[in-house]
């Protein structure tokens, strides 16, 4: 189960049992998953947009420097990687204590909702991110 911080882009954990292989290791889909979860709530704390583009992932990448095993306390901190004219880069960093554990890469593509083609980042959405560049 996830905790939520103060700050909508940190949440915490305690590795459950469910989360982990027959080694005691945590796969590698449930730090995308929770990697996902914290973006979730990073991103709601973003300002409204009149004519808000809608946004699909275009990349997901795992890097792993150790595994989490089972009970481990891990921190889900989300940053901006990348701001690009249609795409937004996230880099959610996974730490256990003073280590880092493993990092997810999550790219975004901007579209207009009516069509899907490419759409520009809003100017206050790009304001926003600034804040969290990385």
């Amino acid at each position: 189960m996830m905790s939520q911080s103060e700050r909508p882009d940190v949440a915490e954990i305690r590795v459950p049992f469910r989360d982990v292989d027959m080694n005691g290791q945590m796969f590698l889909a449930s730090y995308i998953s929770y990697a996902e979860s914290v973006l979730a709530s990073f991103w709601s704390s973003r300002p409204d947009v009149d004519d808000e583009p809608v946004y699909s992932p275009s990349k997901v990448s795992c890097f792993l420097h150790r595994p989490l095993h089972y009970d481990e306390p891990a921190t889900f901190t989300a940053t901006i990687d990348k701001i690009g004219v249609r795409s937004i880069g996230f880099l959610i960093s996974i730490d256990t204590g003073e280590e880092r554990a493993a990092e997810v890469e999550i790219i975004w593509q901007a579209h207009a909702p009516e069509d899907q083609s490419p759409a520009s980042l809003p100017e206050e959405t790009r304001d926003w991110l600034y804040r969290f560049l990385n």
